[in-house]
């Protein structure tokens, strides 16, 4: 028999975060903790209040209702929480966990025996234009080859400048440049916003639009000079059909996957081959876990074999994360095995 419980947790940020929704100061976690026979297994539920389809205000008692019902078995569970995906994506940790022989070794590779990296993108937080502009700075000289800049909190043009100042140096051969609107602009505005952006030789940029405009990014999609990436507008879509029809009609040029708001490893591999029917390349974001849901991710990523960049770098953002084996060097992020884990939430 498997015993089952669950404990919140508050991760604080070294530096007030900012989105286009506004300022993050906070994260709330939550940590699905199996016992069986004295054999433990840890998993991450990372709710994202505000975001996470999911923020419900039965939250809590649904955590409860899996630590009651755990020994119904994972596919069971899962099934029954295909509405609560943080949820889902804790339970599959936390069984992977019990079932491994070491506690947050979840897919054992050559990534978690340290011998090889994941290449990710270094994020730029919104902010005054001197804050973002350090950031910029502190990324490039910590080694990075691609960096990801959240705009559409300050004035355009603003953005814009710091965007062409790290074009005056660096060719996009030496820099790739992503952006990430958080569904800023608007549909009217939009196209001509992408027009100037594409300029400047970005990547791609994510979520140009509020998700739920389905027709209005369709037409973003096929007239845009730049790559669009799809990310918020795959939270709440849970059905296969519904997934296939999303991309079907809005022909993204990338998708955007985050395991925590879409049904963990499961609800990923469902959105991959879906994308990869419908010509769509993808990569794997971290949703602001703590080192533990970070890890999890990192792990499950590496097995997927992509060469694009990743955004997996989130795990520096909190003063009381926990010490793990990851490690951000070089614009890449590894796994250090001689590294303990030191989790402690009590």
């Amino acid at each position: 028999m498997i015993k089952a419980n669950y404990k919140k947790y508050i991760l604080n940020f070294k530096n007030p975060s900012g989105t286009s929704r506004g300022v993050l100061r906070t994260k709330e976690t939550w940590f699905i903790i199996l016992d069986k026979n004295g054999k433990k297994g840890i998993g991450e539920t990372g709710l994202f209040r505000g975001l996470s389809i999911d923020d419900f205000s039965n939250y809590e008692e649904k955590l409860s209702w899996a630590c009651q019902n755990i020994n119904l078995g994972l596919d069971f569970l899962l099934k029954e929480l295909w509405a609560f995906p943080s949820i889902q994506f804790g339970l599959e940790q936390a069984f992977l966990s019990l079932k491994s022989e070491t506690l947050f070794e979840l897919f054992p590779s050559q990534f978690t025996k340290g011998k090889k990296s994941i290449p990710i993108n270094g994020l730029v937080w919104m902010g005054e234009k001197k804050f973002m502009k350090n950031q910029i700075k502190e990324k490039l000289e910590t080694g990075f080859s691609c960096i990801k800049m959240k705009i559409g909190a300050i004035d355009f043009k603003a953005e814009l400048e710091l965007l062409k100042s790290i074009r005056k140096e660096f060719s996009s051969n030496e820099i790739e440049l992503r952006v990430d609107a958080n569904g800023a602009f608007n549909s009217k505005n939009a196209l001509e916003k992408l027009n100037r952006l594409s300029e400047l030789e970005i990547h791609s940029i994510e979520q140009p639009i509020k998700q739920g405009q389905v027709q209005e990014m369709a037409e973003l999609c096929s007239k845009t000079p730049l790559p669009i990436a799809l990310d918020e507008e795959l939270i709440g879509v849970f059905f296969n059909k519904e997934k296939n029809i999303l991309l079907e009609t809005i022909k993204p040029q990338y998708i955007i996957l985050k395991p925590s708001l879409i049904g963990g490893f499961t609800g990923s591999k469902e959105w991959i081959r879906l994308a990869e029917q419908n010509k769509c390349d993808w990569w794997i974001t971290s949703a602001l876990e703590s080192n533990i849901g970070l890890s999890a991710i990192a792990q499950f990523t590496y097995t997927l074999q992509s060469t694009l960049p990743q955004g997996l770098g989130t795990g520096s953002l909190f003063t009381n994360n926990f010490i793990s084996p990851l490690k951000v060097k070089n614009g890449t992020i590894q796994y250090n095995p001689s590294v303990n884990w030191d989790f402690n939430i009590t």
